[in-house]
């Protein structure tokens, strides 16, 4: 089967093969065969290295798609049913899980390191993207990976659920919080911040303020709910303008680099909230002085993959895109087929793409 390989860390470009096999299945797994994957920026940083990857590796953590097989044990879904990639799925019995934080279960990060696809040339083992992989035709997950969809969802639709959507909807609905009349503003209007907007849109914020150095994105970013969007070095004036220099009682960094968090907070009026979205560098250090800390009491709030229970996250945007409260079809600015995916990754690279959707 067809997938797209990254052989070493570092590598900017994919290469698409037709030697890959899945590999591992058995109890406890679903075979399943990817119909469309969303290209998410966290791909990108698995393949420069700033997030932690082993390699070889195909990417691809966005995806939806079709069951093929289950294994022992496997009761809830079974052979053709519709289902999303999960890409941090829950195990229910780790302390996280048991705390009611599944967000945070460490059971999908451990599956990581165990080789999911296999080269039929030359028997070389291939990782997945955190444990999956969905830049390929066919895929073995773990069970809990595989999250049945209803029919009326597009393979393409769900796919975004299964990560960006889900993270940037979350971010507002579960870890800020966003209280009706409040004033946000969102740093960085990829498919994750556009999310973010549209989550704080639906909770009645006021006032929200999309920032971004893509003219394209700005544009974007208004049509999905912002009020006002503006370039970086335009925030300083919104702010003074929109607050009277106080700050917003909300401020999303979803750019994933420390200077970009410095910026957030000092835009987050004291008392008010700062949610950090992205996904940076493990060396990328942010530093604060522990007198701002006590005096300004801003809430400096982690998101991690929405902050909330995904499962019930997933059905929250089916209903609420259902209801048109949320667009989800506007956020694929780009379709390609597998062939195509490095034209993707330049796209991403440049800002062009809000999503990209790669059918299979």
């Amino acid at each position: 089967m067809r997938a797209a390989v990254l052989h070493e860390t570092g590598q900017d470009k994919l290469e698409v093969v037709d030697d890959v096999e899945p590999a591992g299945f058995g109890p406890g797994k679903v075979r399943v065969r990817i119909r469309a994957t969303g290209l998410c920026h966290s791909d990108l940083s698995a393949m420069n290295g700033t997030l932690p990857q082993l390699a070889p590796f195909v990417p691809g953590h966005e995806g939806a798609g079709e069951v093929l097989e289950v294994g022992d044990g496997v009761t809830h879904v079974r052979a053709g049913d519709r289902v999303l990639v999960c890409w941090l799925p829950a195990c229910n019995s780790c302390p996280s899980c048991r705390r009611g934080q599944r967000h945070l279960c460490l059971t999908g990060f451990m599956n990581a390191g165990t080789a999911n696809f296999r080269r039929t040339t030359g028997g070389t083992d291939v990782f997945g993207f955190a444990g999956t992989g969905t830049f390929a035709e066919e895929a073995v997950f773990d069970a809990p990976c595989a999250v049945p969809i209803p029919d009326d969802v597009p393979f393409e639709i769900a796919a975004l659920i299964g990560c960006g959507v889900t993270t940037g909807l979350g971010a507002a609905f579960n870890t800020a919080r966003v209280e009706a009349g409040s004033s946000v503003a969102v740093l960085g209007c990829g498919g994750v911040g556009v999310s973010a907007i549209q989550g704080a849109r639906a909770c009645g914020a006021a006032r929200i303020v999309a920032v971004d150095p893509v003219a394209s994105r700005r544009e974007a970013a208004l049509r999905f709910g912002a009020t006002e969007a503006v370039a970086p070095d335009e925030l300083a004036a919104a702010k003074q303008r929109l607050t009277g220099d106080e700050g917003f009682d909300y401020v999303f960094e979803v750019v994933g680099r420390s200077a970009t968090a410095r910026t957030a907070y000092e835009t987050t009026r004291r008392g008010g909230t700062l949610c950090v979205v992205g996904a940076g560098a493990m060396d990328d250090q942010l530093q604060f002085n522990m007198f701002e800390l006590f005096f300004d009491e801003k809430r400096i709030l982690p998101s991690l993959y929405g902050g909330g229970d995904v499962l019930r996250s997933y059905d929250r945007a089916v209903e609420l895109w259902r209801a048109g409260r949320i667009d989800l079809e506007s956020l694929i600015t780009h379709r390609v087929s597998l062939g195509e995916i490095n034209d993707a990754l330049d796209q991403m690279r440049t800002g062009e793409a809000l999503r990209t959707s790669i059918s299979l």
